[in-house]
């Protein structure tokens, strides 16, 4: 056994690179206005969309607290679940059923992340534009494995559902500044 990986002072210096390339990057994306005419127009559509009181339900006011980060649970643990369950023998249909489950929770999450998204501030917008697109890119690659697995090639729907579940864990990395952005402010300089 490789004794240095799991020596701290070797981890934590490769982790402190990781954590500056990742900030460095974040605050890149915060301060490119490339998107900003578009993010504009879908702020200003998202918002003129007549929803009345189902606006202050997406954006969880019943609850105190902003509703997409509840209801992302049940994409996330769903497909998180199919893919320990492909690792296990014998569990390909539950794994199947969790993957589609996981994509039907999709829209729900995703109404309410866009009701958040169209009052946010510029630099919070951006990388929740980057974290829209990434949830696009995780969505594909699960529908690709669920349409693998019903079609009877269940290798290749898993590793789709690998590529999803690599999708879910940027996008949720990307979801979690737009959150702590907004709670606290800035991250500090790097």
């Amino acid at each position: 056994m490789n004794t240095e990986i799991l020596d701290p002072t070797k981890a934590v210096p490769a982790l402190n690179a990781a954590s500056g390339w990742w900030l460095t990057a974040l605050d890149r994306l915060e301060r490119t206005t490339v998107a900003d005419p578009a993010i504009r127009v879908l702020q200003r559509r998202i918002r003129s969309l007549p929803l009345g009181e189902v606006r202050d339900v997406l954006r969880g006011r019943p609850l105190g607290h902003p509703l997409h980060p509840v209801l992302v649970q049940v994409p996330i643990g769903c497909w998180l679940s199919a893919a320990v369950l492909d690792a296990v023998p014998g569990q390909r249909r539950a794994a199947t059923t969790l993957t589609a489950v996981g994509l039907a929770g999709v829209a729900p999450a995703a109404i309410a992340g866009w009701a958040d998204w169209a009052d946010l501030p510029p630099e919070q917008a951006r990388v929740g534009l980057a974290h829209a697109a990434s949830n696009a890119a995780a969505v594909s690659c699960y529908a690709i494995s669920l349409a693998a697995r019903l079609g009877g090639r269940p290798a290749k729907g898993r590793l789709w559902s690998w590529a999803g579940l690599a999708a879910v864990a940027v996008t949720g990395a990307l979801g979690g500044h737009v959150a702590y952005r907004q709670a606290v402010g800035a991250h500090p300089a790097t």
